[in-house]
């Protein structure tokens, strides 16, 4: 390994500078979620409906969505607008984030660095994908058919918003295990082999954090689980090609 690769790079700056650089990089990180923010606000109430869609599909014919608080009509959508804005800046942000470590990361820690970056902004959108296209059309179905015949769903429009983000986000934060396992083994906290003889506690544990980070419902709780538990076999995939490249880096930093 090169003298270069043994040390980050040599731009020492003063903490008044690194303060400063650290402010600059959050102002874009905000002007980001800002701009598209305020790009998509004239669309709030069709991004609301939107969102609703896999509910109404299954409200029975003559029942809608209401608001019990006067102001729910509006607060509901720009909420949806704020959280969408901040969820489609995310690139931006974590960019923002990369910048200012990067100085201090040696270059073989920013060849790892930046494309587990990408992976994990990747595996969060398509864990919200995977519970808005999967996950909510068999929830609703379900929730929307086992109640008593003579109670009409009628569902209000807050209560329904921080349902579905909270699923949202447990799914996005779900689909970054083979991430976090991929750092694990990086840092030399694990490795595969024993992963693999805790494999039987894994599985109980993916039920246990999808009983605490999903509505208290079986249908949910199961579908958070299963995909968790794939995904922890696809980071042993991962990890193990990880570990079949280190012995070469280290020794080449012996």
């Amino acid at each position: 390994m090169s003298q270069e690769d043994n040390h980050p790079d040599e731009n020492t700056m003063p903490l008044v500078a690194h303060l400063v650089e650290l402010r600059n990089r959050l102002l874009k990180a905000i002007l980001a979620i800002l701009v598209i923010f305020l790009a998509l606000y004239p669309f709030a109430n069709q991004l609301y409906a939107w969102l609703s869609g896999p509910l109404r599909a299954y409200l029975p014919e003559g029942s809608s969505m209401i608001a019990t608080d006067v102001a729910a009509p509006f607060f509901a959508p720009l909420k949806l607008t704020l959280v969408l804005g901040t969820f489609l800046a995310m690139p931006v942000v974590l960019y923002q984030i990369w910048r200012f470590m990067a100085p201090g990361l040696y270059r073989h820690e920013k060849r790892i660095a930046f494309p587990l970056l990408a992976s994990s902004i990747l595996l969060f959108y398509l864990g919200a994908v995977f519970a808005y296209y999967v996950v909510f059309p068999l929830v609703f179905a379900f929730f929307t058919s086992v109640g008593p015949a003579e109670v009409t769903v009628m569902t209000d429009m807050s209560s329904y918003l921080s349902f579905v983000l909270k699923l949202l986000f447990a799914f996005g934060i779900a689909f970054e295990i083979p991430i976090a396992i991929m750092l694990m083994i990086l840092s030399g906290a694990t490795d595969t082999q024993s992963l693999r003889e805790k494999r039987p506690y894994v599985v109980v544990g993916c039920f246990v954090v999808g009983m605490l980070m999903t509505p208290p419902d079986m249908i949910s709780q199961t579908l958070l689980a299963g995909p968790m538990w794939l995904l922890f076999e696809i980071g042993l995939i991962f990890g193990r090609m990880v570990e079949r490249r280190r012995p070469p880096d280290d020794a080449d930093a012996a």
